[in-house]
């Protein structure tokens, strides 16, 4: 795990510059820095290494390939290099071996097989850059599900790309005008999705996509499309046609335990000490049951509680931890600790993020730093095997939607929607603004976008809102509990999940890995029918037929509780003065990005205890806090 800068142009002097972006990010590669340019063709690359993999300085990026022609920097893990370096060497393709990294694997693949070729083949998490020498070109990459980021775009004139918006905001020229389609996005999700940054000229590299940039794209200023080696929607087209069959319910359970349980030995593989998450829940704790299945010694397991019994799981981790045996850890922590996190988000997340589940994730990962370098975790799941609780109310909204004739779609919608606005605020008018919506929707992905949607008309607070299409305006062919789960795998999942889990982790040098995201697993999971995930009314019915044969269900059957905070209540409390001051009217005028009016409103009936509206505010609170942590770093966005 590590970090990545480059820079393409006509700059002078690129060394200090490269370098003042990978000590911006050095928290993900704290081991060594490198630094690599080719001076004639413009280009210089930079990294920094937290090693997992080979920590000898042979492991050392950027590297050059043995033939010379390639050069590449890579951050993220590639699981299943073993089996290429195998493959390499039985076709007499592969070098003399300098270590036993997956860099240098991954190199002599490109080497020897070319980009498209090697991809197919690679298994894991990463956001590469490979610039081949002989045809003076750039290549960027990022793993199937978005695991690892990847930020591109120009500043005065050169091409410029890093793991972290910061190593970018670093270079000469950069513009730090704000997207107002990012920003709409973001107060619509609380997340920014790809290919969007808050920055106008800087976007993310899509999932599963690469890029290959020519010195003629160069000299134009030229972004050229990127192309898909693999999709979640492609991969969910084709299984339409081909899904699973099985002689039994436990022939179905045999085949995903076969393929999560290799997903998981694959991503134990590392050189220094490794754990993973526990929360006691369906997926973490299938996780840790086949590690320990895995591993010839107690797996170590990290888990954080609150003295809010409300929020507080760890209880359930620990009765979870003494079945499998593990060495388990966990720290409780107090709202005062958790609320001493949030000035420190701005920083940590790079641009305005606002899943408040984000305090909590900081914290474990802080724990767990002090005693792995790398911990496996549990996400994935609810996404594949269709087990968020959201799934099941919005199908049965759905339903009711269905039963009306259509024509009477629009007139009962614009009904719903007049007697909502007549009513104050409460369950009953937001009761009827959600039927609003659901009537209103055109198609399952819009009535599902409504439905997972915090400020539903974004333009109602952003000054100049633009709404970009994204995968919820996109035609998905199947069911609504197929469409959704897709939906969030494409969106919800590597923009919010991953980029909570990424940040934090990396924050402190720690490496996490996911192995419900091994792509196997996710064409597993999209090509097995809906009957095996639900089940009398109940999701991830298959995983936990699994989990079941490792853990009594006694221990592990219970609601579903997620890694969240009181927001609502400190929002009227110890975090009440710090919003106040963000959500300043005359601030707020005065910056333009937001219309007071509508949000003033809402932070009023907040603290009246009207309405909850913490989820919709904290994306603005996020926006204003992160304004005050780039202004810090010399940033001036516009």
């Amino acid at each position: 795990m590590c970090g990545i800068v480059g820079i393409w142009g006509d700059l002078p002097g690129k060394r200090p510059v490269v370098e003042r972006g990978c000590e911006r990010i050095k928290h993900r590669g704290p081991d060594s820095q490198g630094y690599w340019e080719d001076a004639q063709a413009g280009i210089a690359l930079g990294h920094v290494r937290l090693a997992i993999l080979d920590l000898s300085p042979a492991g050392h990026q950027p590297m050059v390939s043995a033939c010379g022609r390639y050069v590449m920097v890579l951050n993220g893990e590639i699981y299943n290099h073993l089996e290429l370096r195998a493959q390499l060497q039985a076709r007499g393709e592969a070098p003399a071996w300098r270590g036993h990294s997956d860099t240098e694997t991954v190199l002599a693949a490109f080497a020897a097989w070319g980009v498209e070729r090697s991809l197919a083949a690679m298994t894991g998490m990463f956001a590469i850059a490979l610039w081949d020498r002989r045809t003076r070109s750039l290549s960027l990459m990022r793993d199937r599900m978005g695991e690892k980021p990847l930020y591109l775009g120009y500043a005065a004139g050169n091409f410029v790309f890093g793991s972290e918006l910061k190593a970018i905001t670093a270079m000469p020229g950069f513009d730090a005008s704000i997207d107002r389609r990012a920003l709409s996005l973001l107060l619509r999700h609380n997340y920014i999705p790809a290919p969007y940054s808050i920055y106008r000229g800087i976007g993310k590299l899509m999932p599963g996509h690469r890029l290959t940039l020519t010195e003629a794209d160069l000299r134009t200023g030229a972004l050229p499309a990127a192309t898909a080696y693999w999709s979640a929607a492609g991969v969910s087209a084709a299984a339409r046609g081909n899904m699973l069959s099985f002689e039994s319910d436990g022939a179905a359970a045999d085949a995903l335990e076969e393929v999560l349980s290799t997903a998981v030995g694959r991503q134990m593989i590392s050189d220094v000490e490794l754990g993973a998450f526990l929360s006691g829940g369906i997926d973490s704790s299938t996780i840790v049951a086949l590690m320990r299945n895995r591993s010839s010694r107690p797996v170590r397991t990290f888990a954080i509680g609150f003295d809010d019994p409300a929020y507080d799981e760890a209880r359930h981790a620990k009765e979870v931890a003494r079945h499998l045996g593990t060495e388990h850890t966990e720290m409780y922590v107090s709202a005062a600790d958790a609320l001493a996190v949030v000035p420190r988000l701005p920083e940590l997340y790079d641009e305005p993020f606002a899943d408040s589940s984000q305090i909590p994730t900081a914290l474990v990962m802080r724990m767990a730093r002090r005693h792995v370098t790398v911990a496996l975790s549990g996400d994935g799941g609810d996404e594949l095997f269709s087990g968020y609780a959201r799934y099941f109310r919005a199908a049965d909204w759905w339903r009711k939607r269905q039963r009306l004739p259509r024509f009477a779609h629009g007139t009962l919608a614009a009904a719903a929607r007049s007697g909502a606005a007549m009513m104050p605020a409460g369950r009953r008018r937001d009761r009827l603004e959600k039927l609003s919506e659901a009537l209103a929707a055109s198609s399952q992905g819009l009535f599902y976008r409504q439905f997972v949607s915090y400020w539903k008309d974004p333009a109602q607070a952003v000054v100049g809102a633009e709404l970009p299409e994204t995968c919820f305006d996109a035609r998905i062919e199947g069911g609504l509990h197929e469409t959704m789960s897709l939906l969030d795998i494409l969106s919800y999942l590597p923009d919010d999940i991953l980029v909570k889990v990424d940040r934090a982790a990396m924050a402190v040098g720690l490496e996490t890995r996911v192995p419900m995201l091994d792509h196997q697993v996710v064409e597993f999971s999209r090509r097995l029918p809906l009957s095996y995930k639900i089940r009398s009314g109940q999701g991830k019915w298959l995983l936990r037929q699994v989990l079941y044969r490792h853990v009594p269900q006694a221990l592990v059957d219970r609601p579903k509780k997620g890694f969240s905070v009181p927001l609502a209540a400190w929002l009227r409390g110890p975090l009440n003065e710090w919003a106040n001051a963000l959500l300043d009217p005359a601030r707020l005028n005065r910056e333009g990005l937001f219309h007071s009016g509508p949000i003033l409103r809402k932070w009023r009936e907040h603290q009246r205890n009207e309405q909850d509206w913490s989820t919709h505010l904290w994306g603005v609170l996020m926006t204003q806090a992160w304004l005050d942590s780039v202004r810090a770093a010399d940033v001036r966005p516009t």
